[in-house]
């Protein structure tokens, strides 16, 4: 029954985490001997963020899981349900999932459910799904559920190694929530094709067909914003609304961002899809004024045709600039985090507005997955932007990504290099210990100190005391440290240690 559903569900707190150190995409131009502006301006992309070989999934999934609990004053006994989505596979059946249960160790805490869900970007979307479905379920015992996405994107040398990325993106979901998960209104779309795969096992490298990816991704676009205006539009008719869905609608528009050109050039196809749909749009003077030359093109036809693109992302320019460009943040500064991408564009949004220009809009989401599989959903702000409200400490909790992008050490292409090489040499093997330096990883990072010959993986995480300023003193004067209680009664929190590395090992007990 509708009465018994918990009230706004949706996400309570982020927190997100991506690598230390980055190459200069305008010097990955000049090493790789490609023209000026191929990366930077043809990607859009200005920064890409990657791991040695310290770091892997499970660390990345780690530090990020800890870094939100800690932040938000969380108890590891008020999680009833943890998810983890990932395409970054280190192993065919032990879930990623298990690795993040030692943080639960201490708190006896071993009441939780979910696993690992995998499907290229996909992954995180279906998580987050799965967590929201669960809150809303009978099988809901009152606690939070905590969803986690997180990838290591790298490529073979070649014209795909510049969208790489990595990063982690945490997630507590749970009734009364800042973001509320509009209900009924997701538009989803599912198909088979090989665009981009991972068909070997001993490689972190995809299998590629660049211009297919883009076809599924732009189609899929398509399909999943039809699907989505139609359900809308049945819901406001039930409520006695007549008027027809558009980008108008939407407060902010985010999208999963391969790399950041292809977000703009999606904001345009969603204008596209709005002028094609209009029973008789304004073309003398408003957004679609001068495009009447493009009334009678077939959508299926436009995934190349270049004179529709530049047509649309001309006339969606203020619409870009206004609903989508502060989402690409991470994802200009970063790189393709694959599964937490959108989540990441997500982020990017709330940290660089007030909660009061957030309360009360509409955040459409559109997430894809190669293979391939998508869904848009719309996110409804809560109204209430007071200080010390749910809005207000969510927004508070991210207003330091900037300052932590900024804080990175840049290094030069040919190191960048060295390490995809290294890490190229070095995946999956047993018997190893991790050559990257430990002293450049934010303090408070998980990091890999050991494969041992039966392929068990041991961690360790970098104490949070450290001589950068910056880290430590963003978390005790940005972050509000007050505790979030459980939906159904108050769990008592558990200490924060800023000991040194604490040790856990994966799999030796």
């Amino acid at each position: 029954m509708r009465a018994a559903w918990p009230k706004d569900v949706g996400i309570i707190a982020m927190e997100v985490y991506f690598p230390s150190q980055y190459v200069e995409q305008a010097e990955l131009e000049e090493f790789d001997g490609v023209g000026a502006g191929k990366y930077t301006v043809g990607l859009g992309q200005a920064r890409m963020g990657f791991c040695s070989d310290r770091e892997d999934i499970g660390s990345l999934c780690l530090t990020v899981v800890q870094r939100l609990m800690e932040r938000s004053g969380l108890s590891y006994e008020s999680v009833g349900r943890l998810e983890v989505g990932t395409e970054t596979i280190i192993d065919k059946s032990k879930s990623t999932k298990t690795v993040l249960m030692q943080l639960f160790e201490e708190s006896g805490n071993t009441d939780v459910e979910g696993v690992d869900t995998t499907n290229a970007c996909y992954g995180g979307t279906a998580a987050l799904f799965n967590a929201l479905n669960w809150v809303e379920s009978s099988s809901w015992d009152g606690r939070y559920a905590l969803v986690v996405a997180g990838d290591i994107a790298v490529y073979a040398t070649g014209s795909a190694r510049p969208t790489g990325g990595a990063g982690a993106v945490a997630m507590l979901v749970g009734p009364n929530a800042p973001l509320v998960f509009e209900r009924g209104l997701r538009g989803t779309h599912m198909q088979h094709a090989y665009d981009f795969y991972k068909p070997d096992m001993v490689s972190e490298y995809p299998v590629v067909d660049g211009k297919l990816s883009i076809q599924c991704y732009l189609s899929a676009l398509d399909r999943c914003y039809s699907v989505y205006r139609n359900k809308i539009h049945a819901q406001w008719q039930r409520e006695g609304l007549e008027k027809h869905c558009s980008l108008e609608d939407f407060g902010f528009m985010v999208f999963h961002s391969p790399y950041c050109k292809l977000v703009q050039k999606s904001l345009a196809r969603l204008m596209l899809n709005d002028f094609l749909c209009h029973p008789s749009p304004d073309t003398q003077s408003g957004p679609f004024s001068g495009l009447e030359a493009f009334r009678d093109v077939k959508i299926e036809d436009t995934y190349f045709d270049r004179d529709v693109e530049k047509a649309f992302m001309k006339a969606s320019s203020e619409a870009f600039e206004s609903k989508t460009k502060a989402s690409l943040l991470i994802s200009n500064q970063n790189g393709n985090m694959y599964t937490p991408s959108v989540y990441g564009c997500l982020a990017s949004v709330l940290a660089q507005h007030a909660p009061q220009q957030l309360a009360g809009q509409r955040i459409g989401v559109f997430s894809y997955g190669s293979g391939f599989a998508a869904t848009l959903y719309s996110i409804k702000v809560t109204q209430d932007a007071t200080p010390g409200s749910a809005l207000d400490k969510l927004v508070s909790s991210l207003c330091d990504l900037q300052a932590r992008l900024d804080s990175r050490k840049k290094v030069s292409p040919d190191v960048f290099a060295q390490n995809m090489k290294l890490r190229e040499e070095t995946h999956h093997l047993a018997n190893y210990i991790p050559q990257g330096s430990v002293e450049e990883l934010f303090p408070g990072t998980w990091y890999l100190t050991r494969v041992d010959e039966k392929h068990r993986r041991q961690y360790a995480r970098r104490s949070m005391s450290d001589d950068r300023p910056l880290e430590a003193g963003l978390i005790t004067s940005c972050i509000a440290a007050e505790h979030i209680p459980s939906p159904l009664k108050k769990m008592p929190r558990i200490p924060t240690t800023t000991a040194g590395p604490e040790v856990i090992s994966n799999g030796d007990h």
